[in-house]
């Protein structure tokens, strides 16, 4: 039985795609499969595995809204043990045709459940909004890890997320829990090391010990449709996420 995070965080910009795609692949072995669910309508999880969003057969658009079945909706990556299931902008009508369909919540959770043994783990990348797709994204998960940039507003927004997350467990999926809190876009400068502090301060043994740098072959990996361990295996941010994936598998 697979082990489902979803990756979230209301803001955008904050290193949240960066991670589903490079955990989903650090994860990934020949031995160990892997799902990367992409749950964004602007589908670049898809384009950073090397997938074209306009061709795919079939979509999370078709899984959620039109009953496809998901076993039939993914398709392999390049990266070994590492298969996706592709989004593109015809997601964007799911929230409204959604609105009033049964268990419109458990779309996702009610899809993913026959691929639950097809895979080790299965990443979802959640659209960066507390939308009814991240609300189907967290209802699907076991856990939730969160993205937080090093930045001076860091921890704006996090109440608001950590609420959502109680009261999807409280109504919703009663098995949900916080994975961890990841620190991403680091540099080496006094902003970036206070926030690490204030971060580990409020949230103590929440935040992964991992912290994702800001890199320039992070930056620029997606435009070449390639995980970071792909496109350059040896930079600072192919170090963090191998780091990142050893401390997932740790805390299960």
């Amino acid at each position: 039985m697979s082990r489902i995070i979803a990756i979230a965080n209301q803001k955008g910009g904050v290193g949240k795609t960066t991670t589903a795609v490079n955990l989903a692949a650090g994860l990934a072995t020949p031995e160990r499969r892997v799902l990367l669910v992409d749950l964004d309508p602007q589908g670049n999880a898809t384009q950073g595995v090397g997938l074209d969003k306009q061709e795919p057969a079939h979509t999370t658009y078709d899984v959620l809204v039109n009953g496809v079945p998901v076993t039939g909706a993914f398709v392999p990556t390049e990266t070994p043990g590492l298969w996706a299931l592709p989004s593109n902008r015809d997601l964007v009508g799911a929230e409204v045709e959604l609105v009033d369909a049964e268990r419109r919540e458990h779309r996702l959770r009610d899809a993913i459940a026959a691929a639950r043994q097809e895979f080790d783990w299965i990443i979802v990348d959640c659209p960066p909004s507390l939308s009814l797709l991240t609300l189907n994204g967290l209802v699907a998960a076991d856990r939730v890890l969160i993205t937080l940039q090093c930045e001076y507003y860091a921890l704006e927004g996090l109440s608001e997320l950590l609420n959502t997350v109680m009261l999807v467990r409280d109504n919703l999926n009663p098995g949900l829990g916080v994975l961890g809190v990841l620190l991403t876009m680091h540099q080496h400068t006094n902003l970036s090391r206070q926030v690490v502090e204030d971060v580990r301060t409020h949230l103590g043994a929440k935040v992964f010990d991992t912290v994702i740098p800001r890199n320039v072959s992070l930056s620029e990996a997606p435009s070449f449709g390639k995980p970071i361990h792909a496109y350059d295996p040896k930079s600072a941010g192919a170090l963090a996420y191998a780091a990142l994936a050893q401390e997932v598998l740790a805390r299960g």
